[in-house]
């Protein structure tokens, strides 16, 4: 990504991405991020055509050198949660992550396929199939596995409106 990609506002700030099959679309950033970003431009005196992250050899940073950065965050992680090191993390499943995040936040399902360039809600929809937290909240309006169902006694009330219509 170069940092013309990255637009820096007082209102808003957003990067112009370009995902697979040269798909293109605009995510906002959150304040802290531009914030970080604009001290970051500055720190590298980036020309607009710089590369705005790149590996240890100056060059663009990769798909694969993410994973890299990432992994290495996640090494020093497990000191302080051991449970990390049996978990596949990649930037895949964080992306999954956010998108689970932004339903589970009751953001519409159609501004989700929008932030992750999907061409299609039906892509998307994976995400309401896969959300355990939807999955729970649906199985605890049931009844337990074995457990009678009580017969329903309708009421003096409810019997007498019957009976009028």
């Amino acid at each position: 990504m170069s940092c013309s990609q990255v637009e820096l506002g007082i209102r808003s700030s957003f990067v112009h991405l370009y995902g697979k099959g040269r798909k293109e679309r605009c995510v906002p950033l959150w304040a802290r991020t531009a914030d970080a970003i604009t001290k970051w431009m500055r720190e590298q005196d980036s020309a607009p055509k710089a590369h705005l992250f790149t590996n240890y050899r100056g060059e663009q940073l990769t798909r694969n050198g993410v994973d890299c950065i990432l992994q290495k965050a996640i090494a020093g992680a497990v000191l302080a949660c051991p449970s990390l090191r049996q978990k596949h993390i990649s930037p895949h499943v964080i992306r999954h992550a956010t998108a689970t995040h932004l339903l589970q936040a009751s953001v519409d399902i159609s501004v989700i396929a929008l932030w992750l360039g999907h061409e299609s809600i039906d892509t998307t929809h994976i995400y309401m199939e896969s959300n355990l937290a939807h999955k729970e909240e649906a199985l605890g309006h049931l009844r337990p596995a074995g457990q009678r169902t009580p017969r329903f006694h309708a009421t003096d009330k409810v019997i007498a409106f019957l009976e009028t219509l």
